[in-house]
């Protein structure tokens, strides 16, 4: 049964305040649940709308939860899903991690989802950041919004979720998606994007550390450390020791200069 069947059915509407925009690209479909199916690895659906990508994904018989907020969508999803399958009628950013990751088994996941355009970089950055050991995220997202991933120093859209994504994950775009590939059409082009993981767990004191580096992107990256509580003079010789300018900003280091700093700072 189609999206537009399902939703004449049950008598809904898409919820615009939930950035409701069905994915209804058939191949499109496939493509995804493809990338997103590996041998032995439970999914985390988040977003599953009216089930698009959650019935192919549930045929597979991996174990499957599926984080929806919308309460009638829940229902009618879990009318239809196979018991390996289970609907979380939730918000995702307010979800407990630790309750959903015990409903998949304990172990590594796959994490999938057509992201709300509105709350993409909160989804990711739970995603990224939630301690869940994810071994590859499929995410459909707008394509402005998947520029913060793939953004290299000094691009507008390079920000500590940039930084952090980058270090966990090595990141491809799959596939792009114009309007006609959603109901109702959005304005906007999507991109999916694949994540596979690459290092366990993020340096302890990361986060801190890109949270003050990028306060005031106008302003140099030893004035913003001070944030840390770090003396000028102190924070200025560390970012010398990287074999950068003390004039430099956040935006122009590269990962690895940001994880070379956040060691120094530790020390």
């Amino acid at each position: 049964m189609s999206v537009k069947e399902l939703i004449a059915e049950y008598g809904l509407r898409p919820n615009k305040a939930l950035g409701q925009n069905f994915l209804i690209d058939e191949n499109a479909i496939e493509r995804i649940v493809s990338l997103a199916l590996e041998p032995g690895l439970p999914l985390l659906e988040i977003g599953p709308g009216l089930g698009a990508l959650t019935y192919p994904l549930a045929e597979s018989g991996l174990p499957l939860a599926a984080v929806e907020l919308d309460g009638a969508l829940s229902k009618i999803l879990a009318e239809k899903l196979p018991e390996n399958a289970r609907v979380v009628n939730r918000d995702f950013l307010k979800a407990d991690l630790k309750e959903l990751h015990g409903l998949l088994g304990g172990g590594e996941i796959t994490a999938v989802g057509n992201l709300p355009y509105y709350i993409t970089s909160q989804i990711v950055a739970r995603l990224v950041t939630g301690g869940l050991p994810i071994r590859r995220m499929v995410l459909m997202m707008q394509s402005e919004a998947s520029e913060r991933f793939t953004a290299a120093p000094k691009d507008k859209n390079y920000v500590p979720l940039t930084v952090m994504s980058q270090y966990l994950f090595e990141i491809s775009e799959a596939l792009e998606l114009g309007p006609a590939s959603y109901w109702p059409q959005p304005e906007v082009r999507s991109r999916v994007l694949v994540f596979d993981r690459v290092k366990d767990g993020l340096p302890a004191g990361l986060p801190r550390l890109l949270k003050a580096a990028f306060a005031n992107r106008r302003k140099t990256l030893v004035n913003n450390l001070s944030a840390l509580g770090l003396p000028k003079q102190a924070a200025e010789g560390m970012i010398l020791d990287l074999g950068l300018s003390a004039s430099v900003r956040a935006e122009e280091l590269s990962v690895r200069e940001f994880i070379r700093l956040e060691a120094a700072v530790r020390q």
